[in-house]
């Protein structure tokens, strides 16, 4: 007869599922990276054209092949999947950011873990306060990209609004400017932009990463949107320890 010890034993040696929605890129492939390191298994969606940017992890993920705003490859992909780490691009003018949200928002199961990303210029309350520097630089990009055809921020806007209205256990991680370079650590974090802890507007990108994979079992950022910045940034420097930034 199984003993409830046994049963214990063997609930907590069954691996965790996460699908990484966009796992070919650098950030996503930092987040592969990272949820391995972890010990879950993993789930990784990307264009077919992108496969082979994932060659380095052959024969220890699942790679699903498919544009990210594909409701049916979304489906197949989080399938019994405890957690759906997102990143949201918005690529081209067609919704793209937005259909691939509403996907994992629609295929996830019910209680899943469910981490987006996206940049600074999201607010979810409206509270955030932007540098003329930021301001200017959207102000600029967002109707060029768009008329390029290249990409649209306000798709990546509506992505999160929808996200946000969602019953969901979501967190949507906003990066500051990303970096290369090696891990300084989990970075820090505020609710708004503006707080002077992220005043160095300075991510490392395997950073962002790490903060997205961490954001899967921190139950203190179900239904937050944190703005994040590198730990050992000066400001962060500064300004660590203060309530609400770590």
């Amino acid at each position: 007869m199984e003993t409830a010890q046994a049963r214990d034993g063997a609930e907590r040696s069954v691996k965790q599922k996460v699908c990484i929605v966009g796992a070919s890129g650098k950030l996503g492939r930092y987040m592969v990276r990272h949820a391995l390191d972890r010990g879950y298994d993993v789930v990784g969606v990307c264009r077919p054209g992108s496969v082979g940017k994932l060659d380095a992890f052959n024969g220890r993920i699942t790679v699903i092949p498919g544009a990210t705003d594909d409701r049916d490859v979304i489906a197949r992909a989080v399938a019994g999947c405890d957690g759906v780490l997102t990143v949201l691009v918005p690529r081209g003018v067609h919704h793209y950011s937005t259909g691939t949200a509403q996907a994992v928002l629609d295929h996830a199961r019910p209680a899943a873990r469910l981490v987006f990303s996206c940049g600074w210029h999201i607010t979810r309350d409206g509270q955030d306060v932007y540098s003329w520097k930021l301001k200017a630089i959207v102000r600029a990009f967002g109707p060029l990209a768009k008329l390029a055809r290249f990409a649209d921020l306000d798709d990546q806007v509506e992505a999160c609004r929808r996200v946000f209205a969602s019953d969901t256990r979501w967190t949507v991680v906003r990066g500051s400017d990303l970096e290369e370079g090696d891990s300084q650590g989990l970075p820090l974090w505020s609710r708004h932009v503006g707080d002077p802890v992220l005043e160095s507007n300075r991510t490392r990108r395997v950073d962002f990463a790490l903060f997205m994979v961490d954001a899967l079992t921190d139950d203190d950022l179900v239904h937050e949107a944190p703005a994040i910045v590198g730990r050992q940034t000066p400001s962060a420097l500064a300004h660590a320890g203060r309530d609400g930034s770590t």
